[in-house]
């Protein structure tokens, strides 16, 4: 098998991602795009919801309910929202606010809202065991105990995470603090930064999204030909700023999005999942799966048109190969202008910790054949009343992924920020150095990632590890743990 998406050589430009992949005839690279995309349509980001003071807290009022959200001009297309018609507000937050999160269900059916990379009790988690019902409000309160960077929230009730997602249910919180605050980057929100949820989804006749799976979805993800920027297609971002930050979420279900420009322009990461890089990353191309984040710099001093590119694959890229190239957003800046320097350096990355714990070891399976298998970590599919096993409060662990599925799962862990100690007993790739909570495992591949798990424990409620392949964790490729 030829190399897959992410190698720990360097970051990867489309052509090498393409020639990586597996060796493919063109025509089954490039789908045709569908018709139901209209270009041109001005670019729109979430609202920056700073929430509200009250005793010491940051309070947010977040309300989860049905809607009606146009795609397309004058189809109503039906969704879930989080205070909108699809999707929800940005959250704006300072590291070490007390926050309260006000969360209304309107949905008419249990769910839970998960605040994905967050370090925090598992109570507030909003995994599988927070679930809320129907007309209920949860109010989780907790310290932002992170780093300046891009965070996200979505559905997760057990069974249902890869539906309440497929409709809308997602939100971005942004974090800040003094260190980011005190380099010179872009942070004007709507002028110089912008926020890019990442999305696919396919539509029937009359302009509906439904949640039908059939058995290539269950297996690689539901995937979707129609391209969606923050609930848009083809939107067109128009501009003053010769340099923009822009912060991309992976929100898709089953989707890995190889992003690069259609002028094979080099660009720069500056942030993954859980904040700041040591130093900008020059990038011809970058690759994110399902749940991860990256902040990256695009300079526009040339003034000329750009074209943001996806190329889009499903879990079994290295059997089936690509699904398509999207264009995801024109970028027009409005006129050529020098841009500012890049800093050298962006934060001192503390050194690995050293292992204190257990060295724990996780195998990604598939039992059965073919399209009807079932996925499992350890040789087990989730089991909703057992808890896999206890870390020690204050222990500082090894986890050691490997793979032997012929498919892409990336890892998501919840309550930690980890490091990557190697891929295939190589060190990372420069742009996976930083704060991870999402890291994908390719066939074949042996990951290891250090954890530390201070602060809080519960013996009760536990967190989750699971692949963010929002269908294959629905279908039991999940185990949960507590800090004891």
């Amino acid at each position: 098998m030829k190399d897959l998406p992410m190698s720990h050589a360097s970051p990867l430009s489309r052509r090498a991602v393409l020639a990586g992949l597996t060796a493919l005839s063109a025509p089954a690279l490039f789908r045709p795009r569908t018709a139901f995309a209209e270009a041109g349509r001005p670019f729109i980001q979430p609202p920056l919801n700073e929430g509200r003071f009250e005793n010491g807290r940051r309070v947010f009022d977040l309300t989860v309910a049905p809607g009606l959200h146009e795609f397309r001009p004058d189809i109503a297309t039906d969704t879930i929202g989080i205070d909108a018609t699809f999707l929800g507000p940005i959250l704006a937050a300072r590291a070490g606010d007390r926050l309260r999160m006000n969360v209304g269900n309107r949905i008419g059916e249990p769910m839970t809202l998960h605040w994905h990379g967050l370090h925090l009790p598992a109570a507030a988690d909003g995994g599988p065991h927070q679930e809320i019902a129907p007309g209920a409000v949860w109010s989780p309160e907790f310290d932002l105990m992170q780093k300046a960077g891009t965070f996200w929230f979505h559905g997760h009730q057990h069974e249902r995470t890869g539906a309440h997602v497929w409709a809308g249910m997602a939100g971005v919180l942004r974090v800040t603090d003094e260190e980011e605050a005190a380099l010179p980057l872009p942070r004007s929100h709507g002028e110089d930064d912008f926020t890019l949820v990442l999305q696919d989804r396919r539509f029937d006749a009359d302009g509906q999204m439904p949640y039908a799976m059939n058995m290539h979805d269950r297996m690689a993800g539901m995937q979707g030909d129609v391209m969606l920027v923050n609930g848009q297609t083809s939107p067109v971002l128009e501009v003053d700023a010769p340099m923009i930050r822009l912060r991309i979420v992976n929100g898709a279900n089953g989707t890995f999005y190889g992003l690069h420009f259609a002028d094979n322009r080099t660009f720069h990461q500056i942030a993954s999942d859980g904040g700041l890089l040591a130093a900008p990353i020059p990038m011809p191309g970058a690759i994110l799966s399902p749940g991860e984040r990256g902040e990256f710099l695009v300079d526009l001093s040339d003034g000329a048109a750009v074209m943001l590119r996806a190329e889009t694959f499903g879990a079994e890229v290295a059997m089936m190969g690509t699904s398509g190239v999207h264009d995801v957003m024109e970028i027009r800046p409005r006129a050529a202008r020098p841009a500012p320097a890049l800093p050298e350096r962006l934060a001192d990355l503390p050194a690995l910790p050293d292992a204190t714990g257990e060295d724990r070891r996780f195998d990604l399976a598939m039992t059965g054949m073919g399209m009807m298998g079932d996925f499992t970590i350890n040789g087990m599919g989730y089991d909703h009343s057992r808890i896999d096993f206890a870390v020690p409060l204050g222990a500082t662990e090894t986890w050691t992924w490997t793979n032997t599925t012929p498919m892409l799962h990336p890892i998501h862990i919840h309550d930690v920020q980890f490091r990557i100690l190697s891929r295939n007993g190589q060190p990372p790739a420069d742009h996976e150095a930083g704060l991870k909570d999402t890291v994908l495992i390719r066939p074949q591949e042996t990951v290891a990632l250090r954890l530390s798990f201070t602060d809080y424990a519960d013996p009760v409620l536990p967190y989750m590890y699971h692949c963010h392949i929002l269908e294959h964790e629905d279908a039991g490729m999940m185990g949960q743990f507590t800090v004891v």
